[in-house]
């Protein structure tokens, strides 16, 4: 059976949970047609995520695969549509480690872009009624880590393969830890996770249609 693999990260900085992993949990063994979903947990630490994101694609070997992450701030749920070749973190990860402007991949080009249907994906879920959105960056930490590095390992050892990245906000119980924070249900970003990977899995080009306008 064809796969799709899903990735969230487990719980970093001074939070207990992260909903990037709580939000994908009820997807495991879900099916879309005849497509069976796996889902991954990944550090948040630089390089092992991938070492681990590296060995779960050679497992599973998936027709498409999308990493989730925490973007702790942002309203809605967030397309990514490039990454870009630069570590440059703000807070040290899960292992210490705080690397300051040193690349994702030595020799790799500036950036990738996401090979999903970002535009027609948002537009799904904004009909659904889902905040959404195309995000410009992914940020300089662990999330940009493994969206550059999943794209760079696709484009040389499965090209047909397509990926790419989506942030998710606070959960309600984190946002009540901070100051003004916005957040989203658990079974919203379920809902909008799952929606993501059927347009996905649909479109294999972005094009949306939107009031007689194609772009």
């Amino acid at each position: 059976m064809k796969t799709i693999l899903i990735t969230g990260f487990e719980p970093f900085g001074s939070e207990t949970i992260n909903p990037s992993w709580e939000a994908i949990k009820p997807l495991q063994g879900n099916q879309i047609a005849d497509v069976n979903i796996e889902i991954q947990q990944l550090s948040c630490i630089f390089d092992t995520s991938l070492e681990q994101f590296y060995a779960a694609i050679d497992n599973y070997q998936p027709e498409v695969v999308i990493s989730v992450g925490l973007a702790g701030g942002r309203t809605n749920i967030s397309i990514e549509r490039v990454a870009i070749n630069i570590n440059d973190a703000r807070i040290a990860d899960n292992a210490g480690k705080q690397p300051i402007d040193t690349p994702v991949i030595a020799g790799g080009p500036a950036a990738y872009f996401s090979s999903l249907p970002i535009k027609a994906i948002v537009n799904e879920l904004k009909t659904a009624g889902i905040p959404a959105y195309v995000s410009q960056t992914a940020g300089t930490f662990v999330c940009n880590h493994v969206m550059y590095g999943l794209l760079h390992y696709l484009s040389h050892k499965y090209p047909t393969v397509r990926g790419g990245f989506i942030h998710v906000p606070y959960l309600p119980q984190q946002a009540a830890e901070h100051i003004k924070m916005p957040s989203m249900s658990l079974e919203t970003m379920t809902i909008a996770l799952k929606t993501a990977i059927e347009i996905a899995w649909k479109n294999k080009s972005d094009i949306v249609v939107t009031g007689g306008t194609t772009h």
